[in-house]
């Protein structure tokens, strides 16, 4: 399945992981690019500049295949500017084939010297956003690609609230440059949908959470099998960092807090990264807010990222053929 967006990164399946803290580390990051995909490496995982380089070092260990790296420019007590411009600037050192941005744009927040030092080493730019101003904004300041992320997408979806379904279109034909579809999607069949609303191929996240190689807790992969499409909901719209998440017991305190217009001081230790990483690896499903997607209700089993990797395409090759014969009579 040949598509610009497997030109442009090198690789074979047009499906690609999004950030995922605590879990897009080098294990699940060379698993997805060795199935053919193009794997994720979180940064926010990694304390400092020189840890995250060595992580690049880990991952190319275990690959000899493209990956991108996540950076995401959202507020945060941790990672600080600095952090941050350490993250960039090791990728950009390190020459990794791209590097995924989300929340502010690049240039805002690091400035258009950010986006010339990637142009000059070879890193590819790519956005995650929720609208078409987005969109046509990351196009005119020289970013590569930008994924559709839709309003199902777990962890920060923008709050505009506009849906795959509509914002993959509405970005196809607003920009030249390529576009992956993001949010709802798991399977072949919403592999071929992202491809017919005119993406380029896919992003996934939820998704990678159950495979063999994601280092999640096991407790945590069979809760995201159990689970239904409508077990999700919206926590922090009342402090503007609006997310979706794994509906529990943590997430339900943090509606309430938000229903009695509690303040953000309260809200934060509830939804610290300290107590999401604890409860990743201890398997306390109801512990921290999991920030998973919709797409939650498409997950029936727990396999490898190459038996998910071929299983879509070739689903969706299926698919995409039958559809043709059924509309040719």
């Amino acid at each position: 399945m040949k598509t610009r967006m497997t030109e442009l990164f090198g690789i074979k399946h047009p499906i690609m992981c999004g950030g995922m803290m605590w879990l897009a580390k080098p294990e699940l990051c060379a698993a997805i690019s060795n199935a053919g995909g193009l794997g994720n490496l979180t940064s926010g995982n990694y304390e400092s500049g020189s840890d995250f380089r060595k992580a690049i070092a880990k991952t190319r260990q275990l690959t000899n295949k493209p990956f991108c790296v996540n950076i995401t420019f959202l507020p945060s007590v941790r990672i600080t500017k600095e952090m941050h411009k350490e993250y960039f600037e090791a990728c950009c050192e390190e020459k990794v084939a791209a590097v995924e941005i989300s929340g502010a744009p690049l240039d805002r927040y690091l400035g258009q010297d950010a986006i010339i030092q990637a142009k000059k080493t070879g890193v590819k730019l790519i956005h995650k956003l929720g609208s078409v101003r987005h969109a046509k904004h990351a196009e005119e300041t020289g970013y590569d690609a930008v994924i559709a992320a839709g309003f199902e997408e777990g962890g920060h979806p923008l709050n505009d609230d506009v849906t795959t379904m509509l914002l993959t279109p509405r970005i196809s034909e607003s920009v030249k440059i390529p576009v992956i579809a993001a949010g709802g999607i798991a399977d072949g069949r919403t592999l071929a949908a992202a491809l017919v609303l005119g993406a380029e191929g896919v992003m996934m996240a939820s998704r990678f959470i159950a495979t063999t190689e994601c280092q999640a807790h096991p407790r945590i992969k069979e809760e995201l099998i159990r689970r239904q499409e409508s077990d999700t909901t919206l926590i922090c719209r009342t402090i503007d960092l609006q997310m979706r998440a794994l509906k529990n017991e943590l997430v339900h305190k943090v509606l309430e807090v938000e229903a009695r217009h509690g303040s953000i001081e309260e809200i934060i230790p509830l939804i610290s990264g300290e107590r999401s990483q604890k409860a990743w690896e201890s398997g306390d499903v109801d512990g921290a807010p999991f920030a998973v997607g919709q797409s939650i209700g498409l997950i029936k089993k727990i396999v490898s990222c190459q038996e998910l990797l071929d299983g879509m395409v070739q689903e969706a090759e299926e698919i995409l053929a039958n559809v043709h014969k059924r509309v040719r009579g």
